[in-house]
């Protein structure tokens, strides 16, 4: 029987956003081939989730220490915040591999302790690379400050990532950057883990468009504002924009247009019945970094999807995508497509398309590595 500890940043329940979607279905998947698992999570705000007990033999909490002093500590707020004691106690109790879920959760990493630990680390983003991003369309200028310091401590904490035995990373694009930072190590490309077992896409029609996105985070902010503004703003088709806590902002902005409406906090059954009924899912990114798992909720549940470059970075997924890039393609590809049906060659085509993400194949692969 194969035991695995592992580390995830927040706690993965309910997997209602990006990175929790990842931890939570591949825990669920390695649970689901025999893994016995020990779960260690930092919460801060989600609280203790009782579900977690169905996949885990145990289940650790820690709180989130989110001091406004560890910002002026050399290592990264994200890391330094998710430190404790009792973690490496907990990890102490037995020799089995510990899978680290981000930069965020490696503080530990290069610990003397875990010397002898088989040691996996599991790439989200290269997270400098992000923070630079979120500098650049920041606004305030307070936060601008605080996301470039990050940036600057997280490149520099990167090198830490030596000492993880194998990295598993989310994109193909990723899986480069990494093989030529760190070229002895074993580092492989395998992709994110979510809710589907088989496509769910439903041959035929909608009658809107759908974007949907954590809307707190400042990139699916920006998404939705130019999909409104240079987009829908331009058309008669129906937007419908869904996800967690919009701004005030948006939702003042959407009201302008009797085609645009805003569901905030849609349950997820709701989300679902979203996605499978649009027509288009309409997926726009400012920024290039890792895997976006909006992408693949699209690909696995939704009709047609309509997407920028940007969006498709570091996949293969093109293939089983509408591609625009500027808000006259969009507006072109838009009208194009609610002409016509979503066919059940559609539905073949993309299968053969997404047969590097079956969670079920990319779980055994962690497994092998045990």
């Amino acid at each position: 029987m194969k035991t695995l500890h592992i580390i995830s940043f927040d706690v993965p329940f309910p997997a209602n956003y990006g990175g929790v979607i990842d931890v939570f279905y591949k825990l669920k998947a390695l649970h689901a081939l025999g893994v016995k698992i020990t779960l260690h999570c930092f919460e801060y705000g989600r609280g203790e989730a009782k579900e977690l007990n169905k996949y885990c033999e145990k289940v650790y909490y820690y709180k989130r220490n989110t001091s406004v002093f560890n910002q002026f500590s050399g290592v990264p707020f994200i890391v330094k915040s998710r430190t404790s004691e009792q973690l490496m106690q907990n990890l102490l109790i037995d020799k089995a591999p510990i899978l680290f879920e981000g930069l965020h959760t490696c503080a530990i990493l290069n610990d003397v302790r875990l010397k002898e630990r088989f040691k996996i680390y599991r790439e989200s983003n290269i997270e400098h690379q992000y923070y630079r991003y979120l500098a650049a369309s920041e606004k305030s200028v307070l936060k601008k400050w605080y996301f470039k310091t990050e940036a600057n401590k997280l490149e520099k904490f990167e090198a830490q990532l030596a000492a993880a035995d194998v990295m598993l990373v989310v994109s193909e694009e990723d899986t480069k950057y990494l093989q030529n930072k760190f070229p002895q190590k074993n580092i492989k490309y395998l992709p994110s883990f979510h809710p589907y077992t088989k496509l769910e896409c439903l041959a035929g029609k909608g009658d809107y468009a759908l974007y949907h996105g954590n809307l707190r985070i400042s990139e699916n902010y920006l998404a939705a504002e130019y999909l409104i503004k240079e987009v829908f703003s331009k058309t008669t088709h129906k937007l419908t924009i869904a996800g967690l806590n919009p701004q005030d902002s948006l939702i003042q902005l959407a009201k302008q247009y009797s085609n645009i409406e805003i569901i905030a906090n849609p349950s997820d059954e709701k989300l679902s019945h979203l996605l499978k009924n649009a027509h288009i899912n309409c997926l726009y990114t400012h920024q290039e970094s890792g895997l976006k798992l909006k992408l693949l909720n699209s690909l696995f549940a939704g009709r047609f999807c309509l997407v920028n470059d940007k969006m498709l970075y570091g996949t293969n997924l093109k293939n089983c995508c509408e591609i625009a890039n500027t808000s006259a393609e969009f507006t072109e590809k838009i009208n194009s497509l609610f002409a016509k049906e979503f066919s059940q060659e559609e539905i073949k085509k993309r299968e053969e398309n997404l047969i590097n993400f079956n969670i079920t194949a990319n779980a055994k692969q962690i497994i092998e590595l045990l």
